[in-house]
């Protein structure tokens, strides 16, 4: 059998969400467009896409079930599990009643009226809710997640530009030189070789340093008992 990581929960998803949110959108589209040739292909699709994607959640709703008591997850992740299931239950029992009432106004060849368009919107606004908190427990919680990415063994293709700020700013440095070589001159006197007048304040200052080394150091006077000084 294929194996489908973590189980075929996220296979059947899409599909619901796909072919549900589209039959919405047609039926609010058939609503307001008044070339009756366009509105019957828009009410047929509409029609077919809303009783597959039933079908399909049938299956979505089974493997949302089977995947909350297999995979590892948490209290905080529970917690959301808990959530998301609940508003799948809710969401696939708005489309379902949308789909049954859908086969009576078919077979009756009635158009939608706005208490149904009312119950597809609702149904929609609930699947976009179920949608965002089972990528909360995937995407925030890691559920279902068997490995994360590892960023220090990324490498790029050949020919792709690195990720090095080193050498961005080595390649920086170099691309401000000039013709006559003047950035080497000036930062060949940053790195010690100093203007004169640098060089001349300097030798001041290490003369005077010399002077103080050199001066004689003070007489130790050494009193004793006697009041005798030497």
């Amino acid at each position: 059998m294929i194996e489908i990581i973590p189980n075929w929960h996220p296979i059947f998803v899409h599909f619901s969400v796909g072919l549900l949110s589209i039959s919405v959108v047609l039926f609010i589209l058939s609503k307001f467009v008044t070339h009756w040739r366009l509105e019957d292909q828009w009410l047929a699709t509409a029609y077919w896409t809303l009783w597959i994607g039933v079908l399909i959640t049938v299956g979505t709703v089974i493997a949302g079930w089977y995947a909350m008591n297999t995979v590892k997850h948490d209290d905080p992740s529970h917690l959301v599990m808990l959530d998301h299931r609940l508003w799948a239950l809710v969401t696939a029992g708005i489309f379902a009643v949308a789909a049954i009432w859908g086969i009576v106004q078919y077979k009756a060849q009635s158009r939608p009226g706005a208490a149904f368009l009312v119950l597809m919107v609702v149904g929609l606004v609930g699947l976009g809710g179920t949608a965002w908190r089972g990528g909360e427990l995937v995407f925030r919680h890691g559920v279902g997640v068997m490995a994360l990415p590892n960023p220090s063994n990324h490498a790029h293709a050949a020919g792709t530009p690195a990720h090095s700020h080193g050498e961005e700013a080595a390649a920086g440095h170099h691309d401000d030189l000039g013709a006559d070589g003047g950035h080497h001159a000036d930062t060949a006197q940053s790195h010690g070789e100093m203007s004169p007048e640098a060089q001349a304040q300097g030798e001041g200052a290490v003369g005077a340093d010399a002077a103080v080394t050199d001066s004689p150091a003070p007489a130790v006077v050494d009193h004793h008992d006697d009041g005798h000084a030497h």
